[in-house]
């Protein structure tokens, strides 16, 4: 099999969620299969040194350009010159000009639900308006499409009349980096990004779904009742940005207890998870929620919410809130600074959560796939 694999930005610096699940598939695939021939397509050369060519893996430059013609234009063409027989895209999207047969990960469809043109950046908003264009005839080409939690795999069959036969689910994993830190390490990571002696995390961003105003409300709740609670560490994110919004909420009083680090590399992440008093993420919707299972991993207590794929994630190792109700989330915070049975326990169960989520798993599945549609040409 000659297989083409669209991985337009896992070489870019400031690498997110999708960027590392497709790393972890190429790399998997890397090791179990020797055979075939893979066809690595990629975008931003900025930071290479992630993924190594072997000898069947090829790493295929195009561009640079922008997203949308690097996909509808440099994609389709490079598949064409590569002879490649089955094209798996990554990200949600896909060409419209495609020879190949089409494998398609579809992480979620939130797009699809309800757009607001009002929340986001403009560079989301656009990213949103190509996406709703793209995916529903996409979906309707692919040959098999894949998704990340059973949540997501209904929604998906739901929205588009399909069934399990053309959605199946691929779990993400957890990167072994992701693990228990030293002393000296959490020291050294410490120092880097300047962290308070005592801190939760947020790992959130401008994108409405994150639910950072919820967070900035229940901590202006805890703040307004006169607790003490400890500092907001949030990477990532522009202070000119956050002065706004907690402008607009009447809420700039908090801005001396929230501590911005600005981008912190994936490598970097398990020492400050380790660190954390706890971590927060009640979010709206999510088709998995990799950074639950990543904080889990590392030792950190987690809070998160109850709706979408959340709790099929978290299990019973985190504290579940309504993401919509900010006192819920301040009753949180308060409940696992407060109590160590409480926080132990989450800690203990949720060491138990990463090992069930297997990216291994998920590339043997994608490989099957790949075998029973090349057998159809």
């Amino acid at each position: 099999m000659r297989i083409g694999i669209e991985a337009q930005r896992i070489f870019r610096k400031k690498r997110h969620g999708m960027d590392m699940v497709a790393i972890e598939l190429i790399q998997h695939l890397q090791s179990l299969d020797k055979t075939n021939s893979y066809f690595v397509f990629v975008n931003e050369m900025e930071d290479p040194g992630i993924l190594n060519e072997t000898d069947n893996f090829k790493i295929i430059p195009l561009g640079p350009s922008s997203y949308p013609i690097w996909e509808q234009v440099l994609l389709p063409k490079a598949a064409v010159k590569h002879k490649i027989d089955i094209l798996h895209c990554t990200s949600n999207t896909a060409p419209w000009p495609c020879r190949s047969k089409l494998v398609l990960t579809l992480h979620d469809i939130i797009y699809l639900e309800k757009i607001n043109l009002n929340s986001g950046t403009w560079y989301q908003r656009l990213g949103n308006l190509y996406r709703r264009w793209n995916v529903p005839g996409i979906v309707k080409k692919a040959d098999m499409i894949f998704t990340v939690s059973q949540y997501e795999q209904k929604r998906i069959m739901t929205h588009f009349g399909l069934n399990e036969n053309q959605v199946k689910v691929s779990y993400n994993g957890v990167s072994p980096h992701f693990k228990t830190v030293g002393a000296q390490v959490r020291s050294e990571i410490k120092n880097k990004y300047q962290l308070p002696d005592d801190f939760m995390l947020f790992l959130g961003n401008t994108d409405p779904k994150k639910n950072l105003i919820g967070v900035l409300r229940a901590l202006q709740i805890l703040q307004e009742s006169g607790n003490a609670f400890p500092d907001l560490v949030m990477p990532d994110f522009g202070e000119s940005v956050l002065r706004n919004i907690l402008n607009d909420i009447g809420a700039i009083a908090l801005l001396p207890k929230i501590k911005l680090t600005g981008y912190i590399p994936n490598q970097d992440l398990p020492a400050i998870y380790a660190q954390a008093k706890l971590f927060l993420y009640p979010s709206l919707r999510e088709s998995f929620g990799l950074p639950i299972l990543e904080a889990m991993a590392c030792g950190c207590p987690v809070i998160t919410s109850n709706t979408s794929s959340m709790p099929e994630i978290a299990g019973d190792a985190a504290l579940l809130v309504d993401p919509f109700q900010p006192d819920q989330i301040k009753m949180a915070i308060e409940k696992l600074l407060s109590s160590s049975d409480t926080r132990q326990s989450c800690i203990n169960k949720g060491l138990k959560r990463p090992p069930l989520f297997n990216y291994r798993e998920g590339a043997l599945k994608v490989l099957e796939s790949y075998k029973a549609i090349y057998d159809t040409l």
